[in-house]
C-alpha cells in the first residue's frame, strides 16, 4: 500500500506542473496512510522533471522523522503534518505559489464567493489567515503555519472538506482533499477562481453573490440530494 501511495503522490506532484500552477521546484503535495501513521511527501528542492515514486519521502505523522527515502522531505512538511493531525478527514494536501491565489494572500484578503464556479467547489469564501507573529516565524515557522491555518478554520467554524483551501497571509495557498489527487484538483480550481475573482473586483469592487445561489450550486454537486454528473 505504501508503494501505491508513493506513486499516487508522485503523480499528484507532476499534475501540478502539468496544470501550470507551479514552476521550477515551487510547491509540494503529500498523501497519508492513516492506518500506518505515515505521510508521503515531495522531497525538498527537487525538480519535477524526471521525478519518480522512489523520490518521494516517507515521514512519521507524530514524530515528523523520516521513515524512508533518500532525500530530505519538503521544507513545508511540518505544516502538512499539523493539518493531518488536526483534521482526520484530510487524505492529501497541496501547497503552491500560484499567482492569483498568492495575490490574495499578499493582500491579506479572503477570496469571496462571487460566482457559481467558486460555489461548485468552495462553500463560502476561501479564508485568509492572520499574519504570523515574529515569534511564530522565528521559531517553528512551518509548524506555526499549520497552526494558524487550523486556527482560522476552527475560528470560522469551517468544514475543511466543504472549503478545501486557504491562503496564508503573505505566503500562499494550501489546499486539501480526501486524497493527494483531490488536493491538487482543488489547488488548480482555487487558482482559477482567484483569477476570476480578481478580474471581477477590478470591474466591480462591489460585486457580490446572494447566499441562495451559493447554496444551490454547492448542494447540487455535494449535498445529500446532489444531482450533478452521472450516477
Amino acid at each position: 500500500m505504501l508503494e501505491e501511495l508513493k506513486a499516487e503522490v508522485c503523480r499528484a506532484n507532476l499534475e501540478l506542473q502539468a496544470r501550470g500552477v507551479v514552476i521550477y521546484t515551487w510547491g509540494n503535495v503529500s498523501g497519508i496512510d492513516r492506518e500506518k501513521g505515515l505521510v508521503v511527501i515531495k522531497p525538498s528542492g527537487v525538480d519535477y522533471d524526471g521525478m519518480k515514486p522512489e523520490d518521494m519521502v516517507v515521514v512519521d505523522l507524530e514524530s515528523g522523522k523520516t521513515a524512508e527515502g533518500k532525500w530530505k522531505p519538503s521544507s513545508d512538511t511540518a505544516t502538512h503534518l499539523e493539518l493531518y493531525r488536526r483534521f482526520p478527514t484530510l487524505g492529501g494536501i497541496t501547497h503552491t505559489h500560484s499567482v492569483h491565489a498568492v495575490a490574495f494572500a499578499q493582500a491579506g484578503r479572503d477570496i469571496p464567493a462571487l460566482g457559481t464556479t467558486h460555489a461548485d467547489y468552495f462553500y463560502g469564501a476561501v479564508p485568509c489567515t492572520r499574519e504570523l507573529t515574529r515569534a511564530e516565524v522565528e521559531q517553528d515557522y512551518e509548524l506555526n503555519t499549520g497552526r494558524v491555518i487550523a486556527e482560522t478554520i476552527l475560528a470560522r467554524g469551517i468544514d475543511p472538506l466543504a472549503v478545501p483551501g486557504i491562503v496564508v497571509k503573505n505566503h500562499g495557498p494550501f489546499t486539501w482533499g480526501t486524497d493527494a489527487a483531490a488536493s491538487v484538483y482543488h489547488a488548480v480550481v482555487l487558482e482559477k477562481v482567484a483569477e476570476m475573482t480578481m478580474k471581477t473586483l477590478l470591474l466591480n469592487p462591489d460585486a457580490e453573490m446572494n447566499r441562495y445561489i451559493l447554496d444551490k450550486h454547492y448542494q447540487r454537486k455535494h449535498g445529500p440530494n446532489a444531482y450533478y454528473g452521472q450516477k
